[in-house]
């Protein structure tokens, strides 16, 4: 997938919280019906380090198969807080008082269940094959964090001439500017959906202005050193995950500290967490 050169925008438009009310039984359907799982578990909220496995199954009703070992990834530098996904987190009985909840700048990535969309990188393409969409970086390619700007947690692409085009932000992350950190990677539904290229709904309306931007998943820069919120792991472990997602298998990103994972297990039907790390 090549960009245009006009805006680009990965992370869908999303209507009236009236019409995400309305989404939120799709969202669930959606959700139930992913045959590809990514489960990231922390040992607390405040954990930097984790594990990766991934699942699949058959078909919906069938049970879910860790796929290869599991692999120790970081989360936010500030660990986890509830994020806005794809089924509500806010209902009672799911989210403690006392819980930490995902903002703007806080260095937590976001707990909950996500959909996965474009995929994105420096190269002009991804391994021919791939079946998710890919997005090739530019040097104007920005993700947008000012929560004022109408573009606020979105990715877009300005013409290199800006002088037809103005923006309305004052603060963005120049994603050529990365390094290595975003050679590849994966947009994480947060915060106002999955992209336009992806199969999943979500059950939130438009980005809640400080609810937390520009969520991936990225190549990291070493165990142990946590991001300003995303989720990050070796390249390898990144590519492989890219070549085995499917969007017409519905993948979804699980992210969660242990605790609420198991108490999520059975209202989520979730995979039961199996120790498949490689000795």
């Amino acid at each position: 997938m090549k960009p245009s050169r006009a805006l680009l925008c990965l992370l869908s438009a999303l209507t009236t919280s009236t019409v995400a009310q309305s989404q939120s039984t799709d969202a669930k359907s959606a959700a139930i019906s992913s045959t590809q799982m990514i489960t990231v578990t922390t040992a607390d909220w405040n954990a930097v380090t984790g594990h990766l496995q991934r699942y699949e199954r058959t078909s919906p009703k069938a049970p879910w198969l860790p796929i290869g070992p599991s692999f120790e990834i970081v989360v936010g530098k500030h660990g986890l807080g509830w994020g806005l996904g794809i089924l509500p987190t806010t209902v009672p009985k799911l989210r403690a008082a006392t819980d930490p909840i995902k903002q703007e700048g806080d260095g937590k990535a976001p707990a909950g269940i996500f959909s996965l969309g474009t995929t994105f990188g420096y190269a002009p393409e991804f391994t021919p094959g791939t079946k998710m969409p890919y997005l090739a970086l530019t040097p104007t390619t920005e993700c947008i964090d000012d929560v004022a700007s109408k573009q606020y947690n979105r990715i877009v692409n300005p013409p290199p001439d800006r002088a037809a085009f103005t923006p309305d932000w004052n603060s963005s992350e120049h994603m050529r500017s990365a390094g290595e950190s975003y050679r590849w990677g994966i947009v994480v539904g947060h915060n106002g959906g999955s992209d336009h290229s992806s199969t999943v709904p979500t059950a939130t309306a438009k980005p809640k202005p400080g609810g937390g931007s520009c969520i991936f998943l990225h190549i990291w820069q070493g165990a142990g050193k946590g991001t300003v919120g995303c989720t990050a792991m070796p390249q390898s472990e990144l590519k492989a995950l890219i070549a085995w997602l499917d969007p017409k298998r519905h993948p979804v990103l699980v992210q969660l500290p242990a605790q609420q994972y198991a108490e999520l297990l059975k209202r989520w039907k979730l995979p039961t967490i199996i120790n498949t790390t490689a000795p």
